[in-house]
């Protein structure tokens, strides 16, 4: 049985961080290791370029950054490829043949693009590249023709935008492009982990990550600093869970099993919970529980990932044969829509005849 496709990815602008990780990659490995799926990870050097044309260099640098990081939650290159989305001639053409099927109205409306605009300052001085995202992030998903994407629930309109794109064009020319499905995580609160800040999404231009190669101290660092309820100014006064960040990471990583082991206070998280609520518990030893879970689960990424540092070779090497393979698999995709608008000409004799024959 022909497994179905799964494509999915990051723009290489840093490391990659909690928010990632609970969002997506925790998904993707869960998906790899069920063997049901052929999947696909393509680092988004191109659509990173949209807000980085000045500073490439940025981009190079972190490609190898975010595989490492890849490589630390648990991908494995036997199971999964990995692309650089540069690389792949498909990625150039394809958008070209979708823009004709979207109008700007569309893309103007589209809540992601709307909310990363407000994020960026952008105003008017919008780069064409950034507006036409969308587009581009649907040749990635429809030259792989994958049936699911893994996404953090502010990505939604945008495999919205792309299935517009391929209703449209299988409609305008043939039945040639998969309608793709977002896949969202299984943690309702982990679709849009919110900053250390208490900003409502983790973002490394925002400075309020925890990434998935900080160190122990810096962790530490980070947990200790976080927001919390800005009027639990005593550990007496009543404290706020809804919106409160330290609950809300602990929510997304404390299982019973590992809130049991570091917190020996509390039969249930929910117990922490209406004490605080009640008052009488100190931000600092709910700080220091998320720590200690946070460090616990953060352990085995970052080994494994100082040990992917001393083989970068070995890494450039999968990353380069992913690439070449992922550029076979994606030329027959861009074949077939070339054939079903019918601008193959040079392929068979029909178009020779239309040419040369035609009175």
């Amino acid at each position: 049985m022909e497994k179905k496709i799964i494509l999915t990815g990051d723009r290489p602008t840093g490391p990659l961080h909690l928010g990632h990780y609970v969002g997506s990659l925790k998904k993707r490995v869960e998906l790899q290791n069920t063997g049901l799926y052929k999947q696909f990870i393509l680092i988004a050097d191109l659509q990173a370029l949209t807000d980085n044309a000045e500073n490439p260099e940025k981009i190079r640098e972190n490609i190898m950054e975010v595989v490492l990081d890849y490589l630390a939650v648990g991908l494995e290159p036997d199971k999964t490829t990995f692309l650089i989305q540069s690389c792949i001639p498909a990625l150039f053409e394809l958008p070209m043949y979708y823009s004709n099927l979207v109008t700007m109205a569309r893309l103007e409306r589209n809540p992601t693009i709307k909310t990363e605009i407000q994020l960026r300052n952008f105003q008017r001085d919008i780069p064409v590249g950034f507006m036409t995202y969308p587009i581009s992030q649907a040749a990635d998903i429809t030259a792989f023709k994958a049936h699911y994407v893994p996404v953090g629930n502010d990505q939604l309109p945008m495999i919205e935008q792309t299935r517009d794109i391929v209703s449209s064009f299988n409609r305008t020319y043939k039945e040639v492009l998969v309608e793709p499905e977002a896949i969202l995580p299984d943690n309702v609160t982990a679709q849009r982990l919110v900053g250390t800040d208490g900003n409502a999404k983790m973002s490394k231009s925002l400075g309020n990550c925890i990434y998935l190669k900080d160190k122990e101290d810096v962790i530490k660092k980070k947990v200790m600093g976080m927001f919390t309820d800005p009027n639990h100014l005593r550990v007496e006064d009543p404290g706020k869970v809804e919106g409160n960040p330290v609950f809300t990471y602990l929510d997304v990583f404390s299982t019973e099993e590992l809130f049991k082991k570091h917190c020996t206070d509390y039969a249930t998280l929910d117990e922490m919970k209406d004490h605080y609520r009640r008052g009488g518990l100190g931000d600092v030893k709910i700080k220091r529980v998320l720590n200690e879970i946070m460090q616990e689960v953060l352990l085995p990424i970052r080994t494994r990932r100082e040990d992917y540092e001393q083989r970068k070779p070995e890494v450039f090497q999968m990353i380069e044969d992913g690439t070449k393979a992922a550029i076979e698999y994606t030329n027959q995709t861009l074949a077939e829509v070339k054939a079903a608008i019918g601008i193959n000409y040079f392929e068979g004799e029909s178009y020779r005849d239309l040419f040369v024959n035609k009175k």
